[in-house]
């Protein structure tokens, strides 16, 4: 079974930075990570493989930096790794990003199976899966939560029953071979790499594909062919006035229900009652 797996490295903070002019993350600088949530497709991969045989190659697009993020995948258990790496990728929105990656896909040969983390914990979209397998032209499902063989014999068959966590609850869902699926959390408690795998993984050689590599359109690449732009950042600023009660006693209670009864009649919101209603409610607390 020929498993890829797509990850993304991500900033280890929440407090990301954008770049006023361009519109993008800005990553230098900013300690990265595999997304936690790709972690769970890097689980399922392995899982799989254990159980059906075959090979897991991680493959993801960023900075030449980014080979650090394969390099882990490949420590927990996945055979290779593949980066799509370029210049001409910078400033990316998911649409772009997706056909690069779909691109690369393309050029590492048939595979069963596509995985992916639920969304990045960066960019928060969830697009980049579902998009990569429009590209693709594969049938795709989301927020799987469990697979399994539609074979009794546990083989690998031509189509798997997919499990999805919906706002209803679950569907059972058969899908084709070969298929995207993007996984939550339920999915499979990720492994820690192991003293071997570290090994493995630091004398590994990972597979570089440039843009002049994927037989890509040029017009698709990159900021220039990000059909999504970010015309305007700002922080938003929350500036709050009011008047503060403290309740430190009997008559400070008083005053603080009086003056929220006033609030919320001003605004229409209750029926005025006053001074005198105030304090019946106090009374009757």
């Amino acid at each position: 079974m020929e498993i890829l797996v797509a990850i993304k490295q991500v900033p280890d903070t929440d407090k990301v930075k954008m770049d006023p002019v361009t519109g993008t993350m800005v990553r230098e600088g900013v300690d990265t990570i595999v997304n936690p949530l790709d972690l769970y497709a890097i689980e399922l991969a392995i899982r799989l493989k254990e159980k059906h045989g075959g090979r897991v190659t991680a493959f993801t697009m960023g900075p030449p930096a980014a080979d650090k993020a394969l390099k882990e995948a490949m420590a927990m258990g996945c055979d290779a790794g593949v980066l799509v790496t370029d210049r001409a990728f910078s400033g990316s929105d998911t649409w772009a990003t997706s056909y690069a990656l779909s691109r690369a896909v393309a050029k590492m040969g048939p595979y069963d199976l596509i995985l992916a983390g639920e969304r990045a914990t960066d960019g928060d979209t969830g697009q980049v899966g579902p998009c990569m397998a429009a590209w693709l032209d594969i049938p795709v499902l989301t927020y799987v939560g469990s697979i399994e063989s539609s074979d009794e014999s546990g083989t690998v068959a031509p189509n798997i029953i997919a499990r999805r966590l919906v706002e209803e609850g679950y569907q059972r869902v058969r899908v084709d071979l070969p298929c995207l699926l993007t996984v939550v959390k339920e999915v499979a408690n990720p492994r820690l790499p192991t003293l071997r795998g570290k090994k493995f993984a630091r004398q590994a050689k990972i597979t570089v594909y440039t843009a002049a590599d994927l037989d890509a359109e040029p017009a698709y690449l990159g900021l220039k062919g990000s059909p999504t732009k970010v015309s305007k950042i700002f922080y938003p600023k929350v500036t709050r006035g009011g008047e503060t009660v403290k309740a430190a006693d009997e008559a400070g209670v008083d005053l603080a229900v009086e003056r929220l009864v006033d609030f919320l009649a001003e605004r229409d919101l209750v029926d005025s009652r006053g001074p005198i209603g105030a304090r019946a409610v106090v009374e009757g607390r």
